[in-house]
């Protein structure tokens, strides 16, 4: 790969030695934003997703994740540890493999906490606060009515199951 030499003419903001193909950093994460239920969703409050199999779900997974510790994850966390290349890591790999993993994963665009079931089909609204840490809620709950009506919120629904 090539990099930026002292004598080449670089674009605006390019530093010497850094590679002028280096890949783009994509993310999933959202910042003062409420995402609620889809339209479709047949839940009526919010419920925990099933196993299948007698193996946990993605949204089982993601369930887990946020609801044992609100406001600690945010979205790219949730999203690539509940993905097949961060949980094939393991809990013995290092911090630079796991860093790495993590770029590569993100160097494609990933499908956000909007297309997950937890909104489109259990019933969970999803808050990220102003520093993109997330939180869920159920339908039913005053919190989630709360959230639904904060004008200061992006507000925005998770994407429906079916086409209209």
């Amino acid at each position: 790969m090539m990099k930026w030499l002292r004598s080449m003419p670089r674009p605006l903001g390019a530093e010497v030695g850094e590679s002028y193909m280096s890949k783009p950093v994509h993310t999933t994460n959202c910042f003062d934003t409420f995402i609620r239920v889809a339209e479709d969703c047949p839940a009526r409050s919010g419920e925990e997703p099933p196993p299948r199999a007698g193996q946990s779900t993605v949204a089982g997974l993601q369930y887990e994740m946020i609801a044992h510790a609100p406001y600690k994850f945010t979205s790219d966390d949730v999203i690539f540890a509940t993905s097949v290349p961060g949980r094939d890591l393991g809990a013995k790999a290092t911090k630079s493999e796991r860093s790495a993993a993590r770029a590569a994963f993100f160097s494609r665009g990933q499908a956000c906490m909007r297309a997950s079931s937890l909104g489109k089909r259990y019933g969970w609204g999803v808050h990220a606060d102003s520093e993109g840490r997330i939180a869920i809620y159920a339908v039913d709950s005053k919190r989630y009515q709360a959230l639904s009506r904060d004008s200061k919120l992006t507000q925005t629904r998770a994407m429906r199951s079916k086409r209209r």
